[in-house]
């Protein structure tokens, strides 16, 4: 979306390019920050229940379409984890950082997928999102499946934890969604 907000505005080639990065930047710092307030302020729980490092990333995806998104989906991870690390807690856990990091590549470059499309009508947002939560759950579900006899987290354990966070992926397919919106025509009545 921000692609061809931007070149409609005829923003040169040097100039996308750092705005992209800030706003990627920015995606993947909401993502690694998130989850700490969530975890201050709800538990270990509370982040199984809201998912908060997947809201930035789908709404990166969104934004930013699906090679910044897929970027985006994979380098948060990475940094929340290396980050929480130094500290001590790492989060996500060892063990299911690869799942984190599968599942959230495929949130940023389904939703992002949309972006374009979502530049001509904002209520494609939606299916962006719910399109990406959906595919990058079963990717989880499928991986935890096919590695269970090598890996701590078994299918039922990964089915455990997409049911614990089911009301967190329907509030955030509304919240992202919305935003998206909201984001949109405040970028295209700048133009007009």
């Amino acid at each position: 979306m921000i692609e061809a907000v931007l070149e409609r505005k005829n923003v040169k080639a040097g100039a996308k390019l750092t705005i992209k990065s800030l706003v990627a930047l920015g995606v993947v710092a909401l993502a690694a920050a998130l989850p700490q307030i969530v975890h201050l302020v709800a538990g270990a729980e509370g982040g199984m229940r809201w998912l908060p490092m997947y809201l930035p990333v789908l709404l990166g995806g969104c934004l930013l379409g699906w090679r910044w998104g897929l970027g985006a989906g994979i380098a948060s991870p990475l940094v929340s984890f290396t980050l929480t690390s130094l500290a001590g807690n790492a989060m996500p856990a060892a063990s299911r950082l690869p799942y984190m990091i599968a599942e959230l590549a495929v949130f940023g470059a389904v939703s992002g997928a949309f972006a374009g499309k979502i530049v001509q009508n904002g209520w494609t947002a939606f299916a962006a999102v719910v399109l990406a939560q959906v595919s990058g759950r079963a990717l989880f579900l499928a991986l935890a499946a096919i590695f269970q006899g090598v890996s701590p987290l078994s299918a039922a354990a990964a089915w455990s934890q997409i049911s614990a966070g089911l009301f967190g992926m329907v509030l955030q397919a509304v919240l992202v969604s919305f935003l998206v919106m909201g984001l949109r025509a405040l970028l295209l009545r700048e133009r007009e």
